[in-house]
């Protein structure tokens, strides 16, 4: 055996022996033991966490919730303030999870449980990276399997059954403080409205123990609902929530309709509002709540349809209905109408010697005797 085909021995036995220590290692590598729990890093102290961001289809973040000071925000809605309660829940049920059981380490298999890499275009699944003083933990969250998920840390080809479920949103509107304004019906004294076209017309509080209102700016000729019933809706004011936030310079408010609440306690409030496309936007500003204008400066709201219908009213639905305008008489078939018929002239009374009685022309004249 000549040297050259001994050193191809040596090279292929030395594959054999990698290959076959390379597949033992795997068999016998060390895995999670199910209930030890899927971010061993995560600090249970949560307030310790000063960022979180999710990817999902992007090799840049979907969202960004980052804090400063005591203020958590959401970095894609311009620094809005986050809805904390959501943030805790995500935390929680990061650090609370538990591996059921190990999956698949194929990475060719990874799309079916949607832990593919985020950065793909269409991945199934959302990376959610945890930041602390202390480091960073990531997880990969794909498809539900049970009552928890498939999931894979970031750095892994290890994919593993966690449970309790994550649940986890990508979209940043989901994630803002989305409380904006909470006054009930009976702390409202009157309501001015201004439409983009039209004049302007009033409600005014008329009894307080009753909820009775007055109108003004009745148009000629029409009459306003009884007091009752222009009173603005219960839920006017109470509980609005946004949708979605942006730059009030980012939505059209050339031409507002602009309504002004004027509360019991002389606070005004006054909100633009108008409608893009199918999105209802408005702007709220206060005269004397700081902590409002704080929140709502420079910034515009979407809100649902029928929250925007209940403040924004127009003057038609304030008034009584016009009665209904009586019918036009029924038309003859062939489309003419019916000649109108002649009355009989009465044939008039004879006089005189001159006059000829009664069927006189129907009697023969005697004939002359010779």
């Amino acid at each position: 055996m000549n040297r050259r085909r001994l050193a191809l021995l040596v090279v292929v036995a030395l594959v054999a022996i990698a290959a076959a220590f390379f597949v033992s290692t795997q068999r016998n590598a060390p895995r999670e033991t199910p209930g030890l729990p899927l971010l061993p890093a995560l600090p249970a102290d949560l307030n310790a966490v000063t960022a979180v961001t999710v990817r999902k289809g992007s090799a840049t973040p979907n969202l960004t919730l980052h804090k400063a000071g005591q203020q958590w925000s959401v970095a894609e809605r311009g620094d809005y303030p986050a809805d904390v309660s959501k943030l805790r829940q995500l935390l929680v049920s990061l650090r609370d999870a538990r591996i059921v059981e190990a999956k698949t380490a194929d990475p060719a298999r990874f799309s079916a449980i949607g832990v593919e890499d985020p950065v793909d275009a269409g991945a199934a699944g959302a990376e959610i990276a945890v930041l602390t003083a202390g480091g960073q933990s990531a997880v990969i969250v794909g498809k539900a399997t049970g009552n928890g998920n498939f999931v894979r840390r970031q750095g892994e080809n290890r994919a593993y059954s966690v449970e309790p479920s994550i649940t986890v949103e990508t979209e940043p509107r989901f994630w803002i403080d989305a409380r904006l304004i909470d006054v009930p019906v009976a702390l409202i004294q009157s309501v001015e409205f201004k439409p983009a076209a039209g004049a302007v017309f009033a409600l005014h509080r008329l009894n307080p123990a009753d909820n009775t209102f007055s109108l003004d700016g009745v148009p000629a000729g029409r009459k306003a609902k009884d007091g009752h019933a222009l009173a603005p809706s219960p839920s006017m004011l109470t509980g609005l929530n946004a949708e979605d936030v942006a730059a009030s310079s980012t939505i059209d408010f050339t031409s507002p309709f602009q309504v002004t609440v004027t509360l019991t306690d002389g606070k005004i409030l006054t909100l633009l509002g108008t409608v893009v496309a199918d999105k209802h936007w408005i702007q709220i500003t206060s005269n004397k709540d700081a902590e409002l204008t704080a929140k709502t400066q420079g910034r515009a709201f979407e809100i649902a349809s029928y929250r925007y219908d209940e403040i924004f009213k127009p003057l038609e639905q304030l008034l009584e209905a016009l009665p209904p305008k009586s019918a036009p008489a029924p038309t003859p078939k062939g489309g003419s109408k019916p000649a109108p018929t002649a009355s009989p002239v009465p044939k008039s009374k004879p006089t005189g010697a001159a006059a000829t009685p009664p069927h006189a022309e129907d009697k023969a004249a005697p004939a002359a005797t010779p």
